[in-house]
């Protein structure tokens, strides 16, 4: 190993092992010039190998701390936006946005920063909406929090047409009885789902507060109509580092 990369692993090993814990600082430069006997600069280069890594992040000023963990959090979508937790919704079991009461029913406490506008969808969302080229959809775009914390983005897009004077267009959390959608006449039978894994824009890293070397996965859902008509996009972007998808996929 370089000097640099002897660095790294002895603080990477303090990581692992809990001996430097999430959010804590790590040892200042002049420590550490001490207690490896090596230059400012490789002992930089030894922290800009964790910072590479996603294992330490910079603060204010100076400062380089260890990552801190999010804790997890599972998306179960086989249930999340089914037939039967509507229905436990009319039965009032549940209440709200599908997302917010999942979350709350965990024991966190969800949050939504919600804007809405009519925008020229992403060329993506155009054609799973099925939408002509001059086309406009209206969109619900959503940071979600949990506990405070930025989690996810959640965008939901619908043809203009279908949802213009309908609950939808308001800068709000909303919801009624079976699904917004449904309320207005306008029923999801069935969903088309997509997952794609990259690495986060600029705009993305920035709105979720995602530290270097954070993947995410974009989760696109397509609802659709008994005549197979599209009528809802919810792209939802989840962060690596604090999330888990679950599906259950029956054998018939």
């Amino acid at each position: 190993m370089t000097k640099a990369q002897e660095i790294a692993y002895d603080l990477r090993e303090q990581i692992v092992s809990g001996g430097l814990r999430g959010g804590e600082a790590l040892p200042s430069e002049s420590k550490m010039m001490t207690e490896y006997g090596y230059s400012r600069e490789t002992v930089r280069a030894g922290v800009r190998l964790l910072i590479e890594e996603g294992l330490v992040v910079t603060g204010q000023g100076q400062g380089k701390y260890v990552r801190e963990d999010y804790p997890p959090v599972v998306w179960n979508w086989t249930t999340l936006e089914s037939r039967s937790r509507h229905a436990t919704a009319v039965e009032g079991r549940t209440a709200g946005d599908q997302w917010a009461s999942a979350v709350a029913e965990d024991g966190k406490a969800p949050r939504q920063e919600i804007t809405v506008s009519i925008v020229e969808p992403p060329p993506h969302v155009r054609e799973c909406l099925e939408l002509p080229v001059e086309g406009l959809a209206v969109a619900r775009k959503r940071i979600r929090y949990i506990d405070n914390r930025p989690y996810a983005l959640a965008d939901s897009y619908f043809p203009q047409d279908l949802v213009t004077g309908t609950p939808l267009m308001e800068p709000r959390d909303v919801s009624a009885p079976g699904g917004i959608l449904a309320s207005v006449g306008l029923v999801q039978v069935k969903y088309r789902d997509e997952i794609s894994v990259r690495m986060p824009t600029r705009r993305e890293a920035e709105l979720l507060a995602l530290p270097a070397a954070t993947p995410v996965a974009e989760h696109t859902r397509t609802g659709y109509d008994a005549d197979s008509r599209p009528l809802r996009c919810m792209v939802t972007i989840l962060p690596g580092d604090r999330h888990k998808i679950l599906y259950e996929v029956s054998t018939d």
